[in-house]
């Protein structure tokens, strides 16, 4: 099925050629597919989908190509899933200012790692490349979450609710400061931290399990280390969505790191427990993960 399709694409787009589909896409990602396909639905009918699609085979604008003496930057991505490469290649062959530039990736739309396209489009018009981002940094994330808080909030009511909640921060925020971890901000029944060093933020999770379950409480705690981007005060990047999805598989007191988080710790005698490769959702691949022995 899927040659099938690429064939059917290609005869118009691609001028032949089979479009590479291993590349990673914004197809990998269930909430993209699901914003997307939300957008068609919405954006139009079948039939003027049919009328598009017809039109667009009819526009020609190879004899216009010549004429166009104004500098033009051409941008496409090399695995593009829409429109073969081969037809932006072309396209600015016959441009006489063109600028191509080939990008890394698999999608069509501008919006899928936009980053890449801004940084280009402000080097072909300033003739500057865009300023290296001083506020990224490598730091080990890390995400603590009450268990059954939703269970328990129901059963305590608003008022006792919220007295767990307020001995509970201050046990993490003792332990945080104990550990050197910078509080970035609470989500509700938990906290997102960084630490400068993992082996530090390990501890810091175990030291808060231990805690809080002194207070008759059950915290997990998800870890991962990457780079990071600061946004003020609060933090955001990919390394932030990977170690709040390990944060969620984790069971009851128990602290899970990521596979990267155990090889930079290799060494520091710190014992893990395989728990097997998981699919953490909006993230490509697949993530092996270890929970902290005590």
């Amino acid at each position: 099925m899927r040659e099938a399709a690429v064939e059917f694409i290609t005869p118009y787009w691609g001028q032949g050629a089979l479009i590479d589909t291993s590349a990673p896409s914004l197809a990998d990602d269930p909430d993209a597919r699901e914003w997307f396909a939300r957008m068609e639905r919405m954006g139009t009918s079948p039939a003027m989908l049919r009328f598009l699609y017809a039109m667009y085979l009819e526009i020609d604008v190879r004899r216009v190509l010549p004429l166009v003496h104004a500098p033009t930057l051409v941008l496409h991505r090399r695995g593009d899933r829409v429109v073969n490469v081969r037809n932006a290649r072309w396209l600015a062959e016959q441009l006489p200012n063109a600028r191509y530039v080939e990008l890394e990736g698999a999608d069509h739309v501008p919006l899928a790692d936009p980053d890449q396209i801004l940084d280009e489009i402000e080097l072909f018009v300033t003739g500057k490349p865009a300023p290296v981002d001083v506020d990224r940094v490598l730091a080990t994330v890390m995400f603590t979450d009450l268990v059954s808080s939703t269970a328990r909030a129901a059963k305590l009511g608003d008022k006792r609710w919220r007295e767990v909640l307020e001995k509970e921060q201050r046990i993490v925020r003792a332990q945080l400061a104990r550990f050197r971890g910078d509080e970035i901000k609470t989500t509700g029944d938990g906290f997102l931290a960084t630490f400068d060093g993992p082996v530090r933020a390990i501890k810091c999770g175990s030291a808060i399990i231990s805690e809080v379950g002194k207070a008759g409480l059950e915290v997990r705690v998800g870890l991962h280390t990457g780079e990071i981007e600061r946004m003020g005060d609060d933090v955001g990047g990919i390394a932030v969505h990977i170690a709040s999805r390990v944060g969620g598989l984790a069971g009851g007191s128990e602290v899970l790191v990521s596979e990267t988080v155990r090889g930079i710790v290799a060494g520091s005698g710190i014992a893990f427990a395989d728990r097997g490769t998981h699919a953490l959702k909006g993230v490509p691949d697949e993530w092996r993960l270890f929970a902290v022995e005590s």
